[in-house]
């Protein structure tokens, strides 16, 4: 844990001002553990990465749909997506509230399998776990078997 904290603080040291702690569950989810999402990740389940533009482009877990949770997250609200589908909703770590705003808006949402990776793309980076950089992904891979 003091590892990934220091890991943020190098990378993003600047933005440590505007850094918060986040929940550690949000109601009508399940958080799940860097070897949980692994699991998840190997079922097919739909990873959504909610970070900005630019972390995104800087490196995310392989396969994951990029939806910004200030620009283009409000698209999973759209009838059109399947409430059935599992998500595994990640930020970049426990001191980004976002990962949890946006699992809170899925399960208002009426998403039925929505896990919180609260500890997020610095865990998944950190234990060595399938990664890309600088790709984006729209909504065509919303299913179970996006990977």
């Amino acid at each position: 844990m003091l590892r990934m904290l220091a890991l943020s603080c190098l990378l993003f040291g600047s933005l440590g001002a505007w850094a918060e702690e986040a929940p550690l569950e949000v109601p009508g989810a399940m958080t799940i553990n860097t070897y949980q999402a692994k699991r998840l990740y190997d079922l097919g389940a739909v990873f959504v990465d909610v970070r900005p533009s630019r972390e995104w482009a800087w490196g995310h877990i392989e396969g994951a749909l990029h939806l910004d949770l200030e620009r283009g997250f409000t698209g999973l609200a759209l009838d059109e997506w399947p409430r059935t589908v599992p998500l595994v909703v990640y930020c970049d770590s426990e001191v980004c509230p976002s990962g949890a705003e946006a699992v809170r808006r899925a399960v208002s949402w009426g998403y039925q399998q929505v896990f919180y990776f609260r500890q997020g793309y610095f865990a998944w980076m950190l234990a060595d776990l399938p990664l890309s950089k600088g790709e984006v992904r729209g909504f065509a891979t919303l299913n179970a078997q996006a990977h």
